[in-house]
This record gives C-alpha cells, structure tokens and sequence, in this order.
C-alpha cells in the first residue's frame, strides 16, 4: 500500500468517526418521553395562542358573523370600522401616551425600590432583618383599606397627578422576595472580593451584583410593566381629569358607554353597530400588542447564565 492510499484511508476513517454521535444513545424510553414531551407542550401552545388568535380574528370580524357566532380563527367579513372609531380619536392618543409615561415612570421607581430593599433584606448580618421582612409580609395579607387608601393620596397632594399613580404599588411585596432569593442565592465570595478591592456597598451593588442580574431584573421590569400597563382602577379611582387617563380607563369607559357617544358621534347606525359588536375584541388587541412586542426582547434573559463563570475554584 502507497503512502498517498495510507493517508487516504486514515483520513476516510477520520470523517467517519467525526461523523458519528458523540456521548451514549438515547433509549427507547427517553425518545417516547421526548415525543410525548413535545405533545404535551404543543398542545399547551394551542391552548395559550387560540383566545388570543380568536379575538384578533373577532376584532377584524363584520357584526353579522360575529353576532351569529360564524367566527374562529380567521376574520369573516375583513371589516376595521371600530379600530377606524377608536382611533380616530384624539383623546385615545392622549391617553395612550399618558399610559406610556406612567408605565415607564412607574417601573423605573418600582425597579430601584425594590432593588435597594432586597439587597438590603438579603443580608444575614443586618440588624432588625426579620422585622423588616415581617413589615413587607404583612402587607400582602393586610391594608389600610380603600376609604383611608384615598384620603391619604388627597391630603398628601397627590390626586389628579402622575404620583397618585405611580407611588401608592411602587413596591410589589411577592416581586420583592422573589429578587431576594435571587440575591440571597449569590456567593458571598463575589462581595468579599469587592471589598478586599476596596468597593463599598453601593459599589458593589451597581458594580458586581446588578451586573449579574440581568436575568432578574428583566423579569421584574417585565412583571411590573405589565402591571403598570393593565392597571386601571388606581387612575379612575384619584384621576379626575380625562386628559390624565391612561388608555385602559378610556378603553373601560368606553365599553361601559361612558364616552361611547364621544368617540362614535356622527357616525353612521350601521358602524355604531359594528363597534359594539367588537368593541371589546378591539379594546383587547389595543393594550395587549405593546407588551407583545416588548417581550420578545425581555425574554431572552430568562435563559441566559446568569452566573456563568463568576465563582471558579
């Protein structure tokens, strides 16, 4: 045999080998469970995706295939008449925005509080620690009521402005624990070695902590956000003004008929009809795409390492 047919074939071996699966086989019994897996959650996929499917599909729906319940998953009829009344409206657009700014606002103060607090509560040493998780517990459980709740945001000054919305669910006890285990979760070591490098606490908070918890902190942004965003009840409760509304009271006013009128006046009996058969469908589309489409690059720190090499030894 040549040198040239030798190389040859130890390269052809080579390949092959490179070619075959690295690591053990799986069984029988793990490829069942995997096809099963991938049944199960495909199914829980449909279930999540086909309301939400349906309800796009009714606000795009005429009346008539509405009202005689003809509609599924594709729009029967392609009609945009409520999103044309909806729209059409100034005082959507502002609301719309004053929505935008308080939600921002509002999660910004939400993320900083409740950062600084479970720092703080995640530290063994601290003195009086277990009365102040007591103190964040107790308010899961217990409030100072509805009636007191709006006397103190008047007498503070506070209603008919952005704080009245922003200040009074600043801190979200359950989100509070939840970024305190994380913190509680993180080596010891990490710290130490910052304040042998000299670091304080808030160095080394903002400078070793925060860094890696990304993945925590984009989960309450989330958490808040969307709170923040589907909140009506404190705005209609110390908001007086309509140009203060955020656009979840617009949208529940104007189901309730309480500026259906404003926003359908001088149009046509049949587009009337036509907004109210999908008025709800509409409103639903309206305040669940922003979220929709800031999600997808929140998510993607859900599954990241947080702490990938940050501890070796």
């Amino acid at each position: 045999m040549t040198v040239e047919a030798a190389e040859t074939g130890e390269a052809g071996e080579r390949r092959r080998v490179a070619r075959r699966p690295r690591g053990p086989r799986p069984t029988r019994g793990y490829r069942v469970f995997q096809a099963v897996n991938a049944l199960i959650l495909t199914g829980v996929v449909i279930v999540t995706l086909y309301p939400f499917v349906n309800i796009v599909a009714r606000s795009l729906s005429d009346e008539a295939y509405i009202i005689a319940g003809r509609v599924n998953l594709v729009p029967r009829g392609f009609n945009l008449t409520t999103y044309k009344l909806v729209m059409s409206d100034a005082l959507f657009w502002t609301n719309y925005r004053n929505t935008v700014v308080y939600t921002v606002v509002a999660t910004a103060i939400s993320i900083v509080l409740t950062t600084c607090y479970a720092y703080v509560l995640s530290k063994p040493r601290l003195k009086g620690r277990g009365t102040l998780v007591g103190i964040a517990v107790f308010t899961m459980f217990f409030s100072g009521g509805l009636i007191p709740n709006y006397v103190l945001i008047t007498s503070l000054g506070m209603k008919n402005t952005i704080w009245a919305v922003v200040v009074p669910n600043a801190i979200n006890v359950f989100n509070l624990l939840v970024m305190k285990a994380f913190f509680e979760s993180l080596p010891e070591e990490l710290e130490e070695a910052a304040a042998v490098d000299g670091l304080n606490t808030y160095g080394t908070l903002l400078r070793i902590v925060l860094p890696l918890s990304k993945a925590i902190i984009a989960t309450m942004v989330l958490f808040y956000a969307v709170s923040f965003w589907n909140s009506w009840f404190t705005a209609f409760l110390y908001l007086d003004q309509q140009e203060m509304f955020p656009v979840t009271v617009y949208l529940r006013n104007l189901i309730a008929g309480a500026t259906g009128a404003q926003s359908a006046g001088g149009v046509a009996e049949a587009d009337a009809v036509q907004a109210a058969a999908t008025l709800q469908a509409v409103t639903i589309v309206l305040t669940t795409l922003p979220i929709l489409a800031v999600y997808p690059f929140i998510q993607r720190y859900f599954v990241s390492g947080v702490m990938l090499g940050a501890v070796k030894g």
